[in-house]
């Protein structure tokens, strides 16, 4: 070769070094660059995780610690969380001096979204109020004596692992919640009101429910109060003067009177078949009977008649209920009368202004789809 033909040789050589060179460094500075980017892509991934993490739903259970089978219960509860990988539960135990209200306050005030009232009517009354209006759901595990509410609103009796699966994942329902409130015979009003999410009372339920045998509650359930109602089927009757929406009525001698925002009972009866948890109303019952046990056997084959759709059109009857419906209802009595809500005594009173409180409430119920026995 020519010494040109070496020099173009030589050139070609020194060329293709320095672009091969040139390639590897843009290589090593690609791929540095190329890592970072993977890793800014993972951190996303990473951080969501950590979100997601923070807002799982924290659930809070405020129990009844009276109730049978609780300590089972408290693990069945944790377990249910952890196997929905919801963080562990908080856990309140209520007193004699606060059924709920003030154990689900608080944990609200503790980042709770979930308040499952674990006892019986008392202890989801106490929830109740302590949750209402806070847009926070309430779950109920029913394990009471009668355990109206549950009963009103489909949520399983008689098996708490069923109840506690609708309170983790059934549907959020809104329903309305009602209160009392009351003047005693010396002419003072109770400084709150009274939640009740069934029935309000005076007269023959309230002294019923007052007179019930609390061992006997614990051997027959809700049959206890049937017996306690026996005992008092003779008790006096008052005179009422209602007001339903200001429009007065005429002066009432009855047996009981009450206010309903619900209105099915143990047994399968229907003591309201009108009144429905969520819509906007209180339904009212004046009852009344003579003629002592025949009286009271027409009012009950009445009632039994109510739950198939059935009004009775006798004019003439010694045992008789008449509804009506409203959003607020005023009652005065003629002499101080024994007064309830859901199946708690709160004493006697000369005068009681119910209103509804439409929706207040948001309730965890089973979906449409499931079906519990």
């Amino acid at each position: 070769m020519t010494a040109g033909t070496w020099l173009a040789v030589g050139l070609v050589v020194l060329i293709g070094a320095a672009l091969t060179l040139a390639v590897i460094r843009w290589l090593g500075s690609v791929r540095p660059a190329a890592s970072r980017s993977g890793a800014a892509a993972a951190a996303p991934d990473s951080s969501s995780e950590e979100t997601e993490h923070a807002h799982r739903p924290l659930v809070a259970f405020v129990v009844n610690p009276t109730k049978p089978g609780i300590p089972s219960l408290r693990e069945a509860a944790v377990w249910a969380c952890a196997g929905q990988d919801l963080p562990a539960p908080l856990w309140f135990e209520t007193t004699p001096e606060d059924p709920g209200r003030g154990q689900s306050r608080d944990a609200v005030r503790r980042g709770a979204n979930l308040v499952v009232a674990v006892g019986g009517d008392g202890t989801v009354r106490g929830v109740a109020e302590g949750v209402a209006g806070s847009g926070i759901p309430m779950g109920v595990v029913p394990i009471g004596t009668g355990n109206l509410f549950a009963r009103n609103v489909d949520i399983p009796l008689g098996n708490a692992e069923k109840a506690l699966a609708v309170a983790l994942s059934g549907r959020d329902r809104a329903v309305d919640i009602a209160w009392l409130e009351i003047e005693r015979a010396d002419g003072v009003i109770d400084e709150s009101e009274h939640l009740f999410l069934v029935i309000a009372g005076l007269g023959f339920d309230a002294r019923m429910v007052a007179g019930t045998d609390e061992n006997l509650k614990k051997w027959v359930g809700w049959l206890a109060y049937f017996f306690s109602g026996v005992r008092h089927l003779h008790g006096p009757r008052m005179h009422v003067t209602m007001e339903v929406d200001e429009r007065a009525s005429r002066p009432l001698k009855l047996r009981s009177l009450l206010i309903g925002n619900c209105g099915k009972l143990p047994g399968g009866l229907t003591l309201l078949p009108d009144a429905l948890v969520d819509d906007g109303w209180l339904d009212v019952a004046a009852i009344d009977t003579r003629g002592g046990i025949l009286g009271w056997g027409q009012l009950f084959g009445e009632v039994v008649l109510q739950g198939f759709g059935v009004r009775s059109q006798l004019r003439a009857r010694v045992g008789r209920m008449d509804h009506v419906r409203g959003r607020q209802v005023v009652a005065r009595v003629d002499h101080p009368v024994h007064v309830q809500v859901d199946g708690d005594v709160l004493g006697k009173a000369s005068r009681v202004r119910a209103r509804v409180d439409p929706g207040a409430l948001i309730l965890r119920v089973p979906d449409v789809d499931d079906a519990w026995d």
